[in-house]
């Protein structure tokens, strides 16, 4: 017997049961399609929002649901179980962009936009990677200068989730160059206005249905009245929200990874090779124990975190921790359990191969793991 999850309550699991069945009857119908044309259909936003599934962590009075946080971890957790992490781009929007806009934002920016991302109407973005500034945010190169009453914004961005899509995005720009970190600050960009351009939709090896872009800014003029929080402020800001960010990516990291070593075992129990069921091998049986055995201790480990972001204790280097592990654990499962599938582990209709795929960028994102090992090593005593 594993070790009981506490950490859901009944309706959160009642809130799972209502995504799936989104899942089964909105997502995966179109799933190939959306795959083939590296974009997740508009009208599945609308639908998403209408169904309570997009920013349910916002407040009623900026049109969210005004849910827990156990709830995003929901949202997060069941599209990895259900082999379509592609919908994180929908989490994105509500889990790291509505949160900039609500925890910084002036209440006329809430106004605009928080309800309309809400409903699915508007799709958020969040522009920080650059193509010579991965990681390391210190080393951006787009600008945005104080003239009067907006700021002039240059540059270009890639990597960006929700790229072709985004109606708003929230902008890493220096308004003070001279002073490296310090100088940083988050700007609120409407794609309608003149000199936002948006580049070609990127093709990955994995996560394919997720819409990622190139953005580029030719002297956009923005409102000073779009600038989140205080001038110069943006890297704090950014470093207050990156451990939620990295959480959830551990969570989605360790979901994941239990889905694959379940839809291994199964395999496992259906196939058969040399005259006997590939499970009655021992070296099958000996990879799945050692993966079903570290994916608990990862489990046990991101729930304690949630708890602690939960109560507002989860500090840096434990979501460093969580992120950097979690997903190198991730790819370790997922590439044991493609290799007990055999040849069709390297079939796309089998979601073991598109897990394996998609989960290889975990790695990269939200901070490398180079670099979550730079920032833990900080804390040694």
């Amino acid at each position: 017997m594993t070790i009981p999850r506490t950490i859901l309550r009944e309706e959160h699991r009642q809130f799972a049961e209502a995504l799936d069945r989104f899942i089964e009857v909105e997502v995966a119908p179109h799933y190939e399609r959306y795959q083939e044309q590296g974009v997740i259909d508009r009208e599945l936003w609308l639908k998403a929002g209408a169904a309570g599934f997009l920013c349910s962590s916002t407040p009623e009075e900026y049109g969210g649901a005004g849910a827990d946080k156990l709830y995003s971890v929901v949202l997060l957790e069941q599209p990895a179980r259900r082999a379509v992490p592609d919908l994180l781009g929908m989490l994105l929007h509500s889990e790291i962009v509505a949160p900039y806009l609500l925890h910084y934002g002036s209440e006329a920016i809430k106004q605009q936009y928080l309800p309309r991302m809400a409903s699915g109407e508007l799709i958020g973005a969040i522009a920080m990677t650059e193509p010579a500034a991965g990681s390391d945010l210190q080393g951006i190169r787009a600008t945005a200068a104080r003239h009067g009453d907006h700021y002039v914004l240059n540059g270009s961005k890639i990597f960006i989730t929700n790229g072709s899509l985004c109606d708003l995005v929230i902008v890493v720009a220096k308004t003070d160059p001279s002073k490296g970190a310090k100088g940083i600050s988050l700007l609120v960009v409407d794609t309608t206005m003149a000199g936002f351009a948006k580049g070609r939709r990127l093709k990955k090896i994995g996560m394919q249905a997720q819409d990622t872009g190139e953005l580029f800014f030719d002297n956009v003029l923005v409102p000073v009245e779009n600038l989140l929080g205080g001038e110069n402020q943006g890297f704090a800001y950014l470093m207050q929200e990156l451990p939620w960010e990295r959480l959830q990516i551990a969570i989605t990291a360790v979901a994941q990874a239990e889905a694959g070593v379940a839809w291994t075992s199964r395999y496992c129990r259906e196939r058969s090779a040399f005259g006997k069921q590939i499970m009655d091998f021992q070296n099958t049986r000996f990879t799945l124990a050692e993966a079903m055995t570290e994916v608990q201790i990862a489990r046990v480990f991101v729930d304690r975190c949630i708890a602690l972001y939960v109560q507002g204790e989860l500090d840096a280097t434990a979501a460093s921790m969580a992120k950097y592990w979690c997903t190198d654990l991730q790819s370790k499962v997922l590439d044991a359990c493609l290799q007990l599938h055999g040849g069709y582990g390297y079939m796309r209709e089998y979601p073991i191969a598109r897990a394996w795929a998609d989960a290889r960028v975990a790695r990269i994102y939200g901070g490398s793991n180079e670099i979550m090992k730079e920032l833990i090593s900080r804390q040694l005593p």
